[in-house]
């Protein structure tokens, strides 16, 4: 087995880089925080008072008290209840979009696009800047519009083994069409950052010395290439976070990501989005905004935090 020089240099660099992330009481309070908000989000069912359509006329609007802690909405629906499955919607999203995107996609594509360079690379990067080019928007639109009806006529071809409807109802179709579309334009930031890790680090003595002995491509990516990239990767994943949570909310704010009756933080900023109900009911809009402000802000420290803890160049000696 060859080992690389740098792989000791690299297991030092990460015990002293988590070393002074436990250090960093902004950041260690950061990730606490959004455990706190991720944790409840995922265990929505457990820790709620109330379904999060669960609905009483003769409670509508009311403001925060004892038996509905952020009050209740038109529909007398609890808005603390509302709030956690939203989490749990900002948990989904994220996490699918990171994993399938920036983290499957960009990393896979950027290990093949700076090991192999010449055509192969040139390829990926076009593939990457047409992607790149489009707007945001126009291309969630257009994906939702062509995705989302083609996997709902996919799943109705298999009703006899699947509940689709239950699945549409429950806001699975939304989640997968809607984590795909941002997995599609954020995968491209990621594989040019690992592909230009990729191409300083394949010109090193020990990938020579592993292609030299008869390793496999795969085992020199996976075994010599992407640990010595794994610094700037999960720099780059802490600080799109807030970026990705806050797509989700955004396309679901102005209707194009998920839709009513499945929460979300975007969805009740929508309904309540107004003047009047700032003036009549302000509870109603601002606990939502207050959650989303403090869950985007706490992803931006947090990501500040891992940036001085794992950059180099601010612990020289």
């Amino acid at each position: 087995m060859i080992e690389s020089p740098v792989d000791v240099k690299v297991d030092g660099f990460f015990i002293g880089s988590l070393k002074r992330l436990v250090k960093h009481k902004v950041g260690v309070s950061c990730i606490a925080i959004i455990c706190i908000l991720y944790g409840s989000g995922i265990f929505a069912s457990v820790v709620s008072p109330y379904g999060y359509n669960e609905q009483n006329l003769l409670e509508s609007k009311e403001p925060p008290s004892f038996s509905h802690l952020f009050g209740t909405d038109r529909l007398g629906r609890d808005i603390l209840t509302r709030v956690i499955y939203g989490l749990r919607t900002t948990v989904i999203i994220t996490l699918t979009s990171l994993i399938g995107g920036s983290l499957l996609l960009g990393i896979t594509f950027g290990l093949i696009a700076g090991y192999y360079g010449k055509w192969v690379d040139g390829i990926v990067m076009r593939i990457g800047e047409v992607t790149s080019s489009f707007p945001d928007i126009f291309l969630v639109l257009l994906i939702v519009a062509t995705v989302k009806p083609r996997l709902i006529e996919v799943l109705y071809r298999y009703d006899t083994l699947i509940d689709v409807e239950g699945l549409i109802r429950l806001g699975v179709v939304d989640y997968c069409v809607i984590a795909f579309a941002l997995a599609v334009f954020s995968w491209f930031g990621m594989a040019r950052l690992v592909r230009g890790q990729v191409l300083q680090i394949r010109e090193s003595q020990y990938v020579d010395a592993a292609i030299a002995v008869g390793a496999s491509t795969p085992r020199i990516l996976f075994t010599h290439v992407l640990p010595n990239t794994l610094a700037p990767i999960i720099v780059s994943v802490s600080t799109s976070l807030a970026g990705i949570a806050g797509a989700e909310i955004v396309l679901s704010w102005i209707g194009i990501g998920i839709q009513p009756p499945t929460p979300s933080l975007g969805v009740m900023i929508f309904e309540n989005g107004n003047i009047s109900v700032l003036r009549t009911n302000p509870h109603m809009i601002l606990f939502p905004v207050g959650v989303v402000a403090v869950l985007l802000f706490t992803f931006n420290l947090m990501g500040d935090a891992v940036v001085d803890a794992f950059n180099p160049r601010s612990h020289k000696g």
